[in-house]
Parts: structure tokens; sequence; C-alpha cells
């Protein structure tokens, strides 16, 4: 038989038990509810045809011979072709699906393509770091933010600094400023109306723009509750290969190929050539 205070050490556990889970159930009814799986809605692209980048006159050049390196067969600024990830904001331009998931600290955003990339969008109230290690999808602090005082969140504010060049905004290859200095900013929520549509507009400051830059981003959220998802590891059938700056193809038959026309040779200086 159980003695009286062994009685109430269990009565108090079960009672705090109880408690804890329901401030935590309490506490996520507050974040809106962004599981499943995120299919992009619309093309890739960060401008729609017939637009133009804000890019500055020595930036819109470094546009455009991209363009023209591209349209020669070369494959241009884009580092995702020699298999580095695409990065922030390339990423959000969510070529395979995303997986958000949310939780009090930490808000975590997956998406497998080229290679498998994530963010962590820290929530818990933190400063920026004093030092901080450039990466592709960059530093990211967010918060919460409830717009119309129901009690629920409604919107997720992030800013996003630390990121690692090279990197662009798409496979059109428009450029970031080469200071490395860009902040980006994103508000994502969930369509009022309608929410198996996800936005994410996205605000970026770089240098090599004219002014602050807005796309807006969107998703719509895949109905099927256990979705297939696909790990991708780019080097597995990766032919291209990448020598110094240039770039050549493999062929089937495991020899080395230009990609463009009169393109020359490697540089074989430390190869027995005789």
């Amino acid at each position: 038989m159980l003695d009286r205070s062994t009685i109430g050490a269990v009565a108090l556990a079960a009672a705090l038990s109880t408690t804890l889970a329901t401030a935590q159930a309490a506490a996520e009814m507050k974040y809106p509810d962004l599981t499943g799986q995120w299919i992009r809605i619309g093309t890739p692209r960060w401008v729609q045809p017939g637009q133009k980048p804000p890019l500055t006159p020595e930036y819109q050049a470094v546009f455009e011979a991209n363009v023209k390196e591209m349209a020669g067969g070369g494959p241009g600024n884009v580092p995702s072709w020699y298999c580095l990830p695409q990065g922030m904001p390339m990423m959000m331009n969510i070529y395979d699906p995303m997986e958000i998931v949310v939780t009090p600290a930490v808000t975590y955003v997956l998406i497998s393509h080229v290679t498998d990339s994530y963010r962590r969008i820290y929530t818990d109230g933190r400063s920026w770091p004093a030092e901080v290690e450039d990466t592709f999808a960059g530093y990211s602090i967010g918060k919460w933010i409830d717009e119309d005082g129901d009690g629920r969140y409604d919107v997720l504010e992030v800013e996003t600094r630390h990121l690692k060049l090279p990197r662009t905004y798409d496979a059109t290859g428009i450029p970031f400023h080469a200071d490395n200095q860009a902040v980006i900013k994103e508000r994502i929520y969930l369509d009022k109306a309608d929410p198996s549509i996800i936005y994410d507009q996205i605000t970026t400051i770089d240098r090599a723009l004219t002014g602050p830059w807005t796309v807006t981003k969107k998703a719509r959220r895949n109905p099927d509750p256990q979705p297939a998802w696909i790990t991708q590891f780019c080097a597995d059938e990766n032919s291209m290969i990448r020598i110094g700056k240039d770039a050549y193809f493999q062929s089937a038959d495991g020899y080395l190929m230009p990609i463009k026309k009169d393109q020359p040779p490697p540089d074989l200086r430390y190869f027995n050539r005789k």
C-alpha cells in the first residue's frame, strides 16, 4: 500500500505533467498550421516576361554578359551547375517540394534540390551574434506577429544576413553585389481565405540594386497526408566538371568535352604530355 507522501508525490507529478502538456498545447495553438508538403506555384523566376531586374548600370552589364555567355553554351554564374546549393534567396524558388517545421525557438525550412538545403530561422528573441560564418542559407532571425489580434500568429517576419557568395536569384544569373553585404527580409504567411496557399514576400537590400526589391513567392500544400519526399545528391549524376573557373562536360564514354564552340582545353601543365 502506498503511504500518503508517495500518493502526494504521484498526484503532484501527474498535475505537473498535465499542466506542462496543457501549456505546450496552448503554445502550439498560437502558431499557424504550416505542416505538409508545399509545392511551388508559378515559374521559378525573379522577374516575369517583359520585366527587368532593378540593377544598377554596373550590375546590369554583369547580368547581360552572363546571359550572353549562357546563350553561347556556357553555364553562366549560377553555382548549382557544379553542385553548390542555391542558398538564399534562390532556394525559395522551391524547385522541389518544401517542408516547414515550426517550434517555439526555431522554424526549419527544408528543401531537397541539387543538395539537401535547409534553413534555421531563430525565433527565440536572440540578437545578432558578434561573429557568424557566412553560409549559403545565411543566418536568419525571425519574429512571429499576430496582426489581427485574435491570439494566433499570422505572419513570420524574417531577416537574413551573413550570406555566402557565389549566389544568384534564379537560373538566369541575376547577380548580387561583390561586397557580399546583402540583407534579405521576408514575410511568410498563409492565405486567409485558403490556408492551403502560402506566401513568401521577399525583399532584398543589396548595392547591386537601385533600391529594395520585393518579389512574392507562392506555394500550394499537397493534399496528400503522406506525400513522397526525395533526397538529392548533385554529384551522383552530374556530368559537368569545373576546372578553375571553366566548365567542361564528361561524355558517356568518360572523356572530357567542351561545352561551347572553340573552348580551349584546361591547362595541363602538371601532366606528362609526351
